[in-house]
């Protein structure tokens, strides 16, 4: 690869790009559960789980930049990948009725929001995760060794 590819600035904009989806999407579930008051169920409140802590852990690697920031992050990024995905699919109807996580509260196949007929809730938590990953795997691999 060549010295731009290998880039510690590449790298520290992939990670702040991440950042800032962390943020943004940590923004929007507090507006939805505090402002709108929309309960979040329990698949949501793991996405949370996952979410919350890269707001404050990728400026750590930001600022100087640290390139080890990758190794932390990623794993609670695909950790939330997994239950967003879990959900998009419970959502969708594929998850059969008998391993549906949420019995008590807020159902977790409930739609609250929809816009466009299709864009929900944990489509928008799959899509930022989805995103943040990517951005983490290519500023590991953007990243000087």
């Amino acid at each position: 690869m060549n010295r731009l590819q290998r880039s510690p600035d590449t790298a520290w904009l992939l990670v702040f790009g991440c950042w800032v989806i962390a943020t943004v999407s940590t923004l929007g579930a507090l507006f939805f559960s505090e402002i709108m008051e929309l309960p979040p169920c329990v698949l949501c409140w793991y996405q949370r789980i996952f979410m919350f802590p890269l707001v404050l852990l990728l400026p750590l690697g930001l600022f100087p930049f640290d390139a080890k920031v990758v190794r932390y992050a990623l794993p609670l990024a695909f950790g939330g990948w997994l239950v967003a995905l879990f959900q998009v699919l419970l959502v969708a109807g594929w998850i059969p009725e008998q391993i549906r996580p949420c019995t008590q509260g807020v159902p977790c196949s409930e739609v609250q929001i929809q816009w466009l007929g299709f864009v929900n809730i944990p489509l928008l938590s799959f899509v930022a995760f989805s995103i943040m990953n990517a951005l983490l795997v290519a500023a590991r691999s953007r990243s000087p060794r």
